[in-house]
């Protein structure tokens, strides 16, 4: 979409707003037409969506926004089964003095990554030891304790919960602050959801699935890939994807990553079932309106080591990310085009040189038997969708294992459906079907400017000749002339 395109629907935006005596969201949009920085571009686009949807649901009586917050964590925990002492840890890494409305974490190498776990069958033991776990230093606090009714990862990627209590649903001890929604285990990499008590009381949580993509060794075995939960909340659909990438600090070793997220895209599917009634709900994971992705991606840095150790030192996080294999991948547009990650502000997670200790593992003088390895942001918290908001992202530092936990904090809005029968609410069009009110034409107009941007310049043409027919389209409506005719 070329910049005159721009500037002709903001001055079509201008003119609706003298005419009408109503200021659009887009009053300011000038300032940023010849902007070169793409990401003050995004950060004012998504601010625009956001306004704009909060403008749409004032006008729709039946459908209201609420605030929901999310905590994602992510932890390789280097296949050390969990102990009681580490519930001080725990504590600190999900923040409790911040407390969440939901929770959602991640881990890899629950057990080790050898032939036995790899190649036998699913053994639920140490996902069950993990949840009990969180579900103490959650629960506790309260004084409660953390029985819950799916301790016991689900096996089968069948699961469906459908937001209706049922007896095998049924908590004995009703006191409990957060309740586990799902929990999914594939070999070593594990996913543990939990929601407040009181949402489910406020909102119709359904649709709870989950899917497992193993793609590791043959590109078919479990020591690497994702497990994956997909929920709706009232006429939002959230996905949470856990991850374990490819190993590998040689040159090359990203592409195997890369390829893997390509194969989680493509495999990881959310089957409809009889229960879910007739309401749609997404199959893949763009199908979502928000998704989160997190693990140890395995990224590594563009870097010889004792350069990346000399930055480390000098805490220079802002020169080390430009060595930075997933921040290249993001700003390139490669497997994770349009996704987005908070500032790093802290210290390269990979790799420690043994627990209970704050030593990189490696470097010079080398230590016998230790293994050299460039340190690097594995572990990473990415998301997608419109409305998210990071609030936090820092590194835990527990010495538990050779990795340190990370965590996430967001806010964003769940679309609440206030008449008696529930829906899920889809996005507004971008070509509107029928033009029914001068707010319609401007939040149209407004969302052609949003995904033209995003779009970028190189389908400048298309971009120009599809917002020429589209904009005639709407130009022709009754409504418009009637409104704005006489303008022209």
């Amino acid at each position: 979409m070329g910049i005159a395109t721009v500037k002709g629907i903001a001055t079509q935006l201008s003119l609706m707003e003298r005419t009408s005596n109503c200021p659009t969201i887009f009053s300011s949009l000038p300032s940023y037409y010849g902007s070169e920085d793409e990401g003050d571009r995004d950060e004012y686009m998504d601010d625009v969506f956001v306004q704009s949807m909060e403008m749409e649901m004032e006008m729709d009586p039946c459908i209201s926004t609420n605030e929901l917050r999310i905590f994602v964590g992510t932890w390789n925990v280097a296949g050390r089964s969990p102990v009681g002492s580490l519930a001080v840890d725990l504590d600190e890494w999900l923040n409790l003095r911040d407390a969440a409305d939901v929770y959602v974490i991640g881990f890899q190498e629950i057990v080790p990554l050898k032939a036995r776990t790899v190649l036998g069958t699913e053994d639920p033991t140490e996902a069950t030891n993990w949840n009990q776990l969180i579900g103490k230093t959650l629960n506790d606090k309260d004084g409660c304790p953390a029985l819950t009714p799916m301790l016991n990862p689900t096996v089968s990627d069948s699961y469906h919960y459908g937001g209706q209590p049922s007896v095998q649903h049924e908590e004995p001890n009703q006191c409990s602050r957060y309740k586990l929604m799902a929990s999914k285990k594939m070999v070593g990499v594990f996913i543990s959801v939990w929601m407040k008590r009181e949402l489910l009381k406020r909102y119709r949580i359904s649709r709870v699935k989950v899917c497992s993509v193993a793609c590791g060794i043959m590109g078919y075995l479990g020591n690497k890939g994702s497990v994956s939960v997909s929920i709706s909340i009232e006429g939002t659909n959230f996905c949470f994807i856990a991850a374990h990438l490819a190993s590998g600090e040689k040159r090359g070793d990203e592409g195997r990553r890369n390829h893997q997220v390509s194969e989680i895209f493509r495999r990881t599917i959310f089957p409809r079932l009889p229960q879910d009634g007739g309401s749609p709900h997404p199959l893949t994971i763009l199908g979502h309106d928000k998704i989160f992705w997190f693990g140890d991606l395995n990224y590594r840095l563009y870097l010889e080591d004792n350069l990346a150790r000399q930055l480390i030192k000098k805490q220079d996080w802002r020169a080390l990310q430009e060595f930075d294999q997933l921040q290249r991948e993001l700003e390139d547009g490669g497997v994770f085009e349009g996704w987005k990650e908070g500032n790093i502000e802290f210290a390269p997670t990979y790799k420690y040189s043994s627990s209970n200790c704050n030593r990189y593992s490696g470097g010079l003088p080398g230590r016998a038997g230790e293994k050299q390895r460039t340190p690097a942001w594995c572990d990473r918290i990415l998301w997608y969708g419109k409305g998210v908001k990071q609030h936090s992202y820092f590194r835990g530092e527990s010495k538990f294992s050779d990795h340190r936990p990370v965590s996430a904090l967001f806010s964003t809005h769940v679309e609440v459906v206030k008449s008696a029968k529930a829906r899920v609410a889809p996005l507004p069009p971008i070509i509107p079907t029928a033009v029914s009110s001068d707010f319609t034409v401007k939040s149209s107009l407004m969302l052609l400017v949003f995904y033209s941007f995003k779009q970028g310049h190189d389908k400048a043409n298309e971009d120009a000749t599809l917002i020429s027919l589209i904009s005639e389209d709407i130009e022709a409506s009754p409504r418009y002339m009637q409104n704005f005719g006489s303008n022209r």
